[in-house]
């Protein structure tokens, strides 16, 4: 059924686009006009692929380096045209395909293949993936200084790539961004009113580094860690607050653990006194494994100033109270790895 809307909506693609172009209504639009036959083939042909490689499913994903629409201009049925073709530049512009022109004089990319890719799921940049196979299609035409060849690509996730040896982290992983600049104009003051307002805002987190510019002058290296979705809103930010004439932008993979925030209670010379902390852990393989037991510093300082205990003192007995507690609900407290053979 995927399969057939798919091809469906190739071809309504095509339909629309034609009407528009030669502002007719899409029921009036003949098939003579999308050169009938071998479109149809093209269609069927591409969607059977598709299908063949299990595109229809959720797991697959197709990318697409940037689409080349060519240059010059061709012959057609209403004469002489440019490229890309009226057609063409209807389904393009309402796409989010990233396209350049040539690199010949020559139509590279027809409306056909431009309603296909419209319709497909891709994503415009590079993957990071394991190559299984790889397959190159020539075209028809020949080019001067430029072969005329399609690569393909066919390959696994890494991180779908199973490997009992190591943990199965798969879940944890997450796509965010990374904002950083320079600057060597503002002052420490400053820094620290920034760090203030964009801790308030939808950040991952916020890092300063001292270091030292051209000319010798002391720098700070900003880096924010946030969503992508708010990589506009906090380059804004960060320009309005500091001045700086440009962001650095990065989307990094991280693998980011549960973390949960809990309460509990501990008896000091027979007085209960209520804390917070943070757990952190994973699950692999049905255990649920601990990477940190963090108490909340202000309600430990909170404490320590009502009863006299030191912090430090206070720290070792809240994480011994924690553990005890964890056991209870059957965490393990530590991480085992296989040892190699």
């Amino acid at each position: 059924l995927k399969a057939k809307k798919f091809a469906q909506n190739v071809l309504d693609t095509l339909i629309l686009a034609e009407a528009e172009v030669h502002e007719n209504l899409p029921e009036k639009v003949h098939l003579h006009e999308l050169s009938s036959v071998d479109t149809l083939l093209d269609i069927l042909g591409v969607t059977r692929i598709l299908e063949e490689i299990g595109y229809f499913s959720d797991e697959c994903k197709i990318y697409l380096s940037v689409l080349p629409l060519g240059g010059g201009k061709i012959k057609s049925a209403h004469g002489i045209l440019p490229v890309p073709a009226p057609a063409t530049t209807k389904i393009i512009e309402k796409s989010s395909l990233l396209i350049k022109m040539g690199p010949v004089e020559s139509e590279i990319t027809t409306p056909t293949g431009a309603a296909l890719l419209t319709n497909l799921n891709i994503e415009n940049k590079e993957p990071r993936m394991i190559i299984r196979k790889a397959v190159y299609s020539t075209g028809q035409k020949e080019f001067d200084n430029f072969l005329n060849i399609m690569k393909l690509y066919y390959g696994e996730d890494p991180l779908d790539v199973k490997d009992m040896n190591i943990c199965n982290f798969e879940k944890y992983h997450q796509k965010i961004a990374l904002l950083e600049t320079n600057v060597d104009d503002v002052s420490g003051e400053e820094i620290g009113n920034f760090i203030n307002i964009m801790e308030n805002k939808e950040i991952l987190d916020i890092h300063v580094i001292q270091g030292i510019t051209k000319k010798n002058r002391p720098s700070y290296i900003i880096k924010v860690l946030c969503h992508p979705k708010d990589v506009s809103s906090n380059i804004g930010k960060i320009i309005e607050e500091l001045g700086t004439l440009g962001v650095r932008v990065s989307i990094i993979d991280r693998f980011c653990v549960d973390r949960v925030l809990k309460e509990s209670q501990i008896n000091i010379f027979d007085k209960i006194y209520e804390f917070s902390y943070k757990l952190s852990y994973f699950e692999t393989y049905g255990e649920k494994y601990i990477v940190n037991v963090k108490p909340e510093f202000e309600d430990l300082k909170k404490i320590s100033n009502n009863t006299g205990v030191s912090l430090k003192k206070l720290k070792e007995l809240v994480i011994t109270q924690i553990v005890n507690e964890i056991d209870k609900n059957k965490f393990v407290k530590k991480f085992k790895t296989k040892k190699k053979k």
